[in-house]
C-alpha cells in the first residue's frame, strides 16, 4: 500500500500521474515512483524518501507517453528503499506493477520462480507478481494478470502496464480501495478519488475479484474469468476546495475546526424533535426488526475503536441493550458468538479498514445483520453491510483523525436514540437528547474559538517525554483518544487509563516531570475523579484538566485548566475531546513534527 494512480489517454501522463501521488500524499507513504512505456520501452523512475525530494531529482525533462502508473508506498514487505518502491518489473524490462495489499504466500510463489530461473531484485512481494505476470504472459495482458491473481492468496489493488501493449492498463481488487475515473478519451484507476477528482467526478467503485481493462476509449470491467460485470457510474459529490488547506497552516487543524459543520451535516435530516427520536432510513431494519435482537457488537480499529466504546456506554445506559465492542483485528480469530439476533456495527472512517471489513464479512457468514457508520460514499465496508449511516464529515486528509471521530460518536448517538426509543427511553427523554445534540454544533463552536488557551497550555508541555490520560464512564475512551493523538503526531509516549486504574500500576510513574490529563466535567462520576486527582498531586505530578464550565474545585488543584460547556453526560465526549486533539496539534507544531502525515502511519489501513 498506500496510493495508487494510473492514466491512459491522449494526454501527456507522466504530469497528470504525479499530479494524482500529490493528492494522494495525505495517505501517508515512504517512497514513490511511476512507469511508462516510452518509444517502446519501458521506463521506471522511484527513489526512497518524499515525494517533493523525488520530483525535484526528476528534474524538467519528463518521459513522454500516453499511459503511465504512479505509486506511494507505506511499506508492508522490505525497508523504505529506492529498490523496494513501487513500480516494479520482470526480468525481462517489459512488465511494471503497483501494488497496495499484501500477498500471503509470497513464499511459495517466490520459490516456485525462482525454481524457473527468475531473480529478484527487491525484498518486497509485489515484485513476484510482476514476474508471476511474465511467468503466465502468452497474448494478453489481461489474461496474464487473471492467471495470476488466481495463484494469490491474499489482498491486492492493482494496476499493470507492459510494452506488449502500451496503450493499456489493466488493474484488479481484492480486499484494497480501488476505482475508475471515467473521463472523455482519458481514463484514470486510483486507490482513491482525490487522485482523480480534478479531470472527472465520475467514478466506478471495483468490488473484490473484479478486474478493469482500460485504454483512452473505454474500459471493460471482467471478473478472473474473464466474464463481463455491469458497473453503474457513480458522481463524486465534493469538489477539489474540499481537500485543500484553505488557508490553515495544516489539514489537522483545518479539520479540527471543521467539527462544528462537519457535526451538522452528521445530524441533518435524521432528529425528529416532536417525536424525541431519530431517522435512520439507511439501516434498512423496521421498529419490530430492531426489536428482535438481542444484543449489539461495535467492530472497528484505532480512533474508531474509540469512538465505539463511547458508543457502548451511551446504548448500554440509553437503550438497555447488552453492547460488546470488539478489536476489528482480534474479532474473526477467536470465533465470536454470533447469530441472527446479534447487530454487529462495523465502524470505520475510510470505510476501507481491512480488519473491519474482513470482520463485517464473517458477521455475515455468522448470520448477523450487519450496518456500517463509514464516511466514505462507496467504500467497501458501505457496499458489504447490510445496512448503514454515512457520516458526512467531508474528505478527512490529516492522517491523525479527528472530525471523523466526534462525526462517529454523533451517528452512534443517533443509532442509540433510535434503539433506545424503542426500548427504554420515554418520549420526554429523547426530547432532551434531540435538544442537546442540536445544541452541540454551537458548543463545539465555543469551545475551539478558545484555541489560543490550549495553544498555551501547550507549550508547557512541549518537553515532556511521557504523558498519562485519566478519565472515567463517558469520558475514559475520550482519554484513551487524547493519548493516542499525542502519540500519533508528536511521537510522545502517552497511555490512557481509566481513572481509577491508575492506582493499580501507572501511579508509580508520576513525579514532578510526568504530566497527567484528567478528562472531569461535572458529571455522574465527577466526585471519584476528583478524588484521582487529588492522588496525582500528593505525588508531585503535573495536572492539566478538562472542566466544565463553572467548575471552581478543580480549578484551584490543578496546574491548568480548560473550560467545555455543560450537555448530556452521554454527549460530553463531543466536546472534552477537543482541547485534547488542539493539545496534541499545538505540541506537534512545536516540536517540529510532520502534522498531517506522521511517520509510519497510513489513512487507510487496508492490509491485516
Amino acid at each position: 500500500m498506500c496510493g495508487i494512480i494510473g492514466y491512459v489517454g491522449s494526454g501527456d501522463a507522466v504530469p497528470l500521474v504525479l499530479e494524482g501521488l500529490k493528492r494522494l500524499e495525505y495517505r501517508g507513504y515512504d517512497s514513490a515512483g511511476f512507469a511508462l512505456v516510452e518509444d517502446g520501452q519501458l521506463v521506471v523512475e522511484k527513489s526512497a524518501g518524499r515525494l517533493s525530494e523525488f520530483m525535484a531529482s526528476l528534474g524538467d525533462s519528463l518521459p513522454s507517453g500516453r499511459a503511465a502508473i504512479a505509486h506511494t508506498r507505506w511499506a508492508t514487505h522490505g525497508a523504505p528503499t529506492d529498490n523496494n518502491a513501487h513500480p516494479h518489473t520482470d526480468c525481462t524490462g517489459r512488465i511494471a506493477v503497483i501494488h497496495n495489499g499484501i500477498i500471503e504466500n509470497v513464499a511459495v510463489l517466490r520459490a516456485t520462480l525462482a525454481k524457473h530461473g527468475h531473480s529478484f531484485r527487491s525484498d518486497t512481494d509485489t515484485e513476484v507478481l510482476a514476474h508471476l505476470i511474465e511467468h503466465l504472459y502468452e497474448d494478453s495482458l489481461q489474461g496474464a494478470v487473471a492467471a495470476a491473481l488466481k495463484q494469490v492468496e491474499g489482498a491486492y489493488g492493482l494496476a499493470v502496464i507492459c510494452t506488449y501493449e502500451p496503450h493499456t492498463i489493466v488493474a484488479a481488487k481484492q480486499g484494497s480501495p480501488l476505482l475508475l475515473g471515467v473521463g472523455d478519451g482519458e481514463n484514470f484507476v486510483a486507490s482513491d478519488a482525490a487522485a482523480v477528482l480534478q479531470h472527472t467526478r465520475s467514478v466506478v467503485y471495483l468490488d473484490d475479484g473484479e478486474m478493469a481493462v482500460l485504454t483512452k476509449d473505454g474500459y471493460q470491467i471482467p471478473d478472473l474469468d474473464t466474464t463481463r460485470v455491469a458497473k453503474a457510474v457513480s458522481p463524486v459529490d465534493w469538489d477539489l476546495a474540499t481537500i485543500e488547506r484553505g488557508g490553515y497552516p495544516h489539514f489537522m487543524l483545518k479539520e479540527i475546526m471543521e467539527q462544528p459543520v462537519s457535526i451538522c451535516n452528521t445530524l441533518r435530516g435524521h432528529l425528529l424533535p416532536e417525536d424525541g427520536n431519530a431517522r435512520l432510513s439507511g439501516i434498512n431494519l423496521s421498529d419490530a426488526e430492531l426489536l428482535e435482537f438481542d444484543r449489539v457488537v461495535l467492530i472497528a480499529c484505532g480512533t474508531s475503536w474509540h469512538a465505539a466504546l463511547i458508543g457502548e456506554y451511551m446504548l448500554e445506559e440509553l437503550a438497555r441493550v447488552p453492547v460488546e465492542v470488539e478489536y476489528a483485528s482480534e474479532f474473526r480469530y477467536r470465533n465470536p458468538i454470533i447469530d441472527d439476533r446479534t447487530l454487529v456495527v462495523g465502524i470505520s472512517q475510510s470505510g476501507e479498514t481491512a480488519d473491519t471489513l474482513a470482520a463485517v464479512r464473517e458477521a455475515k457468514k455468522k448470520g448477523a445483520w450487519t450496518l456500517g457508520i463509514v464516511n466514505v460514499v462507496g467504500s467497501s465496508i458501505a457496499r458489504e453491510v447490510d445496512g448503514g449511516t454515512y457520516i458526512h464529515a467531508g474528505p478527512e486528509i490529516g492522517v491523525a483523525s479527528t472530525k471523523a471521530f466526534t462525526c462517529q460518536v454523533t451517528a452512534l448517538a443517533l443509532l442509540t436514540l433510535r434503539l433506545g426509543r424503542q426500548r427504554a427511553l420515554s418520549v420526554l427523554q429523547g426530547r432532551e437528547i434531540v435538544e442537546a445534540l442540536n445544541a452541540l454544533p454551537e458548543q463545539v463552536k465555543a469551545v475551539l474559538a478558545k484555541a489560543n488557551e490550549i495553544e498555551r497550555i501547550a507549550e508547557q508541555y512541549v518537553r515532556a517525554p511521557n504523558a498519562l490520560y485519566l478519565g472515567r464512564g463517558y469520558n475514559f475512551p475520550v482519554a484513551l483518544e487524547g493519548a493516542l493523538k499525542l502519540k500519533e503526531i508528536s511521537y510522545i509516549h502517552a497511555e490512557g487509563y481509566p481513572a481509577a486504574e491508575m492506582k493499580h500500576g501507572p501511579i508509580a510513574l508520576i513525579d514532578g516531570m510526568m504530566p497527567v490529563v484528567f478528562v472531569a466535567p461535572q458529571d455522574g462520576v465527577y466526585p471519584k475523579i476528583v478524588s484521582n486527582l487529588e492522588e496525582v498531586k500528593a505525588r508531585g505530578g503535573r495536572v492539566f484538566a478538562v472542566v466544565t464550565d463553572g467548575d471552581d474545585q478543580i480549578a484551584r488543584l490543578a496546574d491548568h485548566v480548560f473550560t467545555i460547556p455543560k450537555t448530556l453526560d452521554s454527549l460530553t465526549p463531543l466536546l472534552s475531546v477537543l482541547p485534547l486533539q488542539l493539545f496534541a496539534y499545538y505540541i506537534a507544531v512545536r516540536r517540529g513534527c510532520n502534522v498531517d502525515q506522521p511517520r509510519n502511519l497510513a489513512k487507510a489501513v487496508t492490509v491485516e
